[in-house]
């Protein structure tokens, strides 16, 4: 019976590896991590920033797979959500503007004027259907 066990762990164990190293290397072939440096003048900590991503990923999966409670409160929860938020919104981001959706979407619609106006919409409205999520769940 234990041997059962173990060899689901270490499948279990070889496939968060695969999975997370995807997601880094796509973190890293988006150019997340350099256009953050860049975008704050801050490229000699690019190693941090890894280093933080890494480091987010595997807590994460952690905290997923063993659902730790953390004692952290209401501040904590804010701060969590809000890292949370930021690391979703860049990862839409950048994905967006891998595959050149908004300028296509822009072109196929003929809008001339407006841009900022879509952007935001396009946010706002990722933000009401995040908060709808949470506050009402799946079934809503």
């Amino acid at each position: 019976m234990w041997i059962r066990e173990l060899f689901a762990g270490l499948l279990g164990f070889a496939s968060g590896l695969a999975v997370a190293g995807g997601m880094f290397a796509l973190l890293i072939a988006l150019g997340v991590i350099s256009r953050f440096a860049g975008k704050t003048h801050t490229a000699a900590y690019v190693i941090h920033y890894e280093n933080a991503a890494a480091l987010g990923g595997i807590l994460g999966n952690l905290f997923s797979v063993y659902q730790f409670r953390l004692p952290i409160g209401l501040p904590g929860v804010i701060a969590f959500g809000l890292f949370s938020g930021v690391f979703t919104g860049t990862w839409a981001m950048a994905l967006t503007e891998i595959v050149d959706a908004v300028p296509v979407f822009s072109r196929r619609i003929r809008l001339k004027t407006g841009m900022p106006w879509l952007i935001l919409s396009m946010a706002l409205g990722r933000a009401a259907g995040a908060w709808m999520h949470a506050y009402f769940g799946y079934g809503w």
